[in-house]
């Protein structure tokens, strides 16, 4: 078993082959490292071998992660499913969110973020495949959706979110990734100022750098699989 250095290393060196293979600018796709159910030690290793981003899942886990490592220059990202009374310490405690799909918890989360000095990040999460098992909003409530969130002054809408439906192959699974770059696309046409592109895990994160992932969220492939 690699440790996690090899790990990151090895995932870092296949982003960047990537990235030219696609005719990406270079240090275009960012490795968000998903440390859920990881110990503090774990994070502290990513750290050091040059892992800034971290992603967590579940609230009460992350912020005693975040309160025991306040000395590190880590950015937070929470991924997870958003219950509307966490909206304080979410608010709080993270640079990014990634699981936006309610306008009603997004106004939460604006408004405590109010009295910090620095905007909120925002995906917002599409459910592609109308899956009943994911969250997520539907392709054609995004604009919608968007103009709600145009009024909240300490968030910034920065792009999507999408999680699709796992393909048995890379090209199925490119083609899924398609669906929310086309969409993404059309967005910044008609004015919407986005810049990311939050798709792509583990198992499939080559057919989302090809598609036009900006954020990779990988756990496994560098962790090694999480303990139940």
């Amino acid at each position: 078993m690699n440790s996690i250095k090899e790990n990151i290393l090895e995932i870092k060196k296949k982003i960047s082959d990537l990235e030219i293979k696609s005719k990406r600018k270079k240090n275009s796709v960012t490795l968000l490292a998903v440390s859920k159910a990881q110990n503090i030690n774990k994070i502290k290793d990513a750290y050091k071998y040059g892992q800034k981003d971290f992603g967590e899942n579940y609230l009460q886990e992350s912020i005693n992660k975040i309160n025991n490592l306040k000395d590190l220059n880590i950015n937070w990202h929470f991924i997870g499913n958003i219950q509307s009374n966490k909206s304080r310490l979410i608010a709080e405690n993270f640079s990014w969110v990634h699981s936006i799909d309610k306008i009603s918890t997004l106004e939460k989360i604006n408004n405590f973020r109010k009295n910090l000095d620095s905007n909120l990040n925002i995906c917002i999460q599409i459910n592609l495949d109308e899956e009943n098992t994911k969250s997520g909003i539907k392709i054609d409530e995004v604009e919608n959706f968007l103009e709600k969130a145009s009024g909240f002054e300490n968030i910034n809408i920065r792009g999507l979110m999408a999680i699709p439906k796992y393909q048995d192959n890379n090209s199925e699974q490119y083609n899924s990734f398609m669906k929310i770059r086309i969409l993404f696309d059309s967005l910044i046409q008609k004015g919407y100022k986005l810049d990311t592109l939050s798709i792509g895990m583990s198992a499939d994160y080559e057919s989302a750098i090809s598609a036009g992932s900006t954020i990779v969220r990988i756990g496994t492939a560098i962790f090694g699989e999480r303990k139940k």
